[in-house]
């Protein structure tokens, strides 16, 4: 499994799929090939929703950001 974590404060966001991954490292742009953290707002949820995103990561992506303007996110593997 996956686990993805508030960049800043270090909290779990929570747990993805390689399925759910794959679809962000897909959608998202990379610095280079060792990227892990992305940033995310609300107009980036939006287009996972409109590009077919999991509807479990949306919401946990939704949840994660609450009322902020934007968060940076990084994943990790067991």
């Amino acid at each position: 499994m996956v686990q993805l974590y508030d960049t800043e404060s270090g909290n779990l966001i929570g747990t993805i799929t390689e399925a759910e991954l794959r679809f962000l490292i897909d959608q998202l742009e990379e610095e280079d090939l060792e990227d892990q953290d992305y940033y995310i707002d609300r107009a980036t949820i939006g287009w996972f929703e409109e590009h077919g995103g999991d509807s479990t990561l949306i919401r946990l992506l939704r949840q994660a950001l609450g009322s902020s303007e934007g968060i940076e996110i990084r994943w990790t593997k067991d």
